[in-house]
């Protein structure tokens, strides 16, 4: 058994109160302990894992002989993907997991799926379906979390898809749900659902928006998106490069793109989900030409000063809580991005008032847009 006090956040933020393993990790590989010691082959998954407790504590497994090869394991974040990297490393276990994209190949064949139960029931959604559709007949899916951020709905979409949902035992404020029995032939049937897709005709021309489970917003445009794209002309009209940063389901790139046609635009973004659902936007336009999609965190592959323009619509929240760290960084991000004279137009909730950190980091900064709820400050590079 692993030592979980071993593992680490690293690159994400570290400090003593804050745990890169917890009670729902502990409860999950405990509850598939059994199922784990019955799988042979390459047939555990692991989905939603945070900083590697769960690829891990199965890839121990594999190295003792309990499951008879690599494990294909699927996290949104890169910043989850490179702590699990950092401590398998660190525990010699850097060969005995396969990451891979969500998709039909990361589940086919699957006897045994460990979850990671996300907080959105779309994304909830998505992952169950396409387990139920290529999973093998027998798998049983162990998904838990704490008993906070889990609702009976949870069980509901669970349901759609499988036959039967056991609910365990609370402990140290984690559950777990065991589900068994795929419904795999309706699943297949509705695996057209994902992305979902919506055409805002009211903005012009006309913007087709795709969303795959769990993306922020989904379909829709959040309101902070439409008022920047309401101001989206003055950005920086004469540029030939600009880079769409967090850019969620693609919706600000794909408008620039087709407002613009001699621009290139990169749409970069650190969320898996948020990636795939950019590249199903930019290609419902027919602007997947002029589109680059990249998932990384903070732009980090992006040379520095190559943009003209940089649109920004800072997340300030990690779960419930107000957190604008991600918004700073990604600030710093953007100020190193743009070539001298090149503008960062950002959108941001008045109250948190991002213009100090713009002109520290930036440069000049000007308000160009205000409503009741947010504001859209542009800042010129120094």
């Amino acid at each position: 058994m692993i030592d979980y006090s071993a593992l680490r956040r690293w690159p994400d933020a570290e400090a003593d109160n804050l745990f890169a393993s917890d009670a729902a990790d502990r409860l999950i590989v405990d509850t598939a302990a059994s199922a784990l010691r019955a799988t042979i082959g390459r047939d555990v998954v692991v989905v939603g894992d945070v900083y590697g407790a769960l690829t891990l504590a199965a890839a121990d497994a594999v190295v003792r002989g309990a499951v008879g090869g690599a494990i294909r394991v699927h996290q949104d974040a890169v910043v989850a993907e490179q702590a699990l990297a950092a401590n398998a490393e660190r525990l010699g276990l850097a060969g005995a997991y396969r990451s891979s994209a969500l998709d039909a190949d990361l589940v086919r064949g699957a006897t045994v799926v460990l979850l990671r139960l996300p907080k959105s029931l779309d994304a909830l959604d998505e992952i169950a379906r396409l387990v139920a559709a290529h999973a093998d007949s027998s798998v049983t899916v162990i998904a838990g979390g704490m008993q906070k951020h889990m609702a009976v709905a949870m069980n509901e979409v669970f349901a759609r898809w499988f036959e039967r949902i056991d609910v365990g035992l609370a402990r140290q404020k984690a559950r777990v749900l065991t589900v068994t029995g795929p419904r795999a032939e309706a699943a297949r049937a509705a695996s057209t659902e994902w992305p979902r897709r919506q055409m805002h005709a009211d903005i012009a021309p006309g913007l087709w928006v795709c969303a795959h489970g769990g993306a922020f917003a989904g379909a829709h445009i959040d309101i902070g998106t439409r008022f920047l794209i309401e101001h989206l002309d003055n950005a920086a009209p004469r540029a030939t490069l600009a880079i769409d940063l967090a850019c969620g389901t693609g919706a600000l790139a794909a408008t620039l793109a087709l407002r613009r046609p001699h621009l290139r635009v990169i749409a970069s973004d650190q969320s898996a989900v948020a990636a795939a659902s950019a590249r199903a936007t930019a290609n419902a336009n027919n602007v997947a030409d002029r589109i680059e999609v990249r998932r990384e965190n903070a732009g980090e592959g992006i040379p520095d000063a190559c943009a003209d323009l940089v649109l920004l619509n800072p997340p300030f929240h990690n779960g419930a809580a107000l957190d604008l760290r991600v918004g700073r960084m990604l600030v710093v991000a953007a100020a190193r991005l743009l070539a001298p004279g090149g503008e960062l137009w950002t959108v941001y909730n008045s109250h948190l008032d991002y213009k100090p950190a713009l002109r520290a980091e930036v440069g000049p900064t000007r308000q160009v847009g205000r409503n009741a709820k947010f504001t859209i400050a542009a800042s010129t590079k120094r």
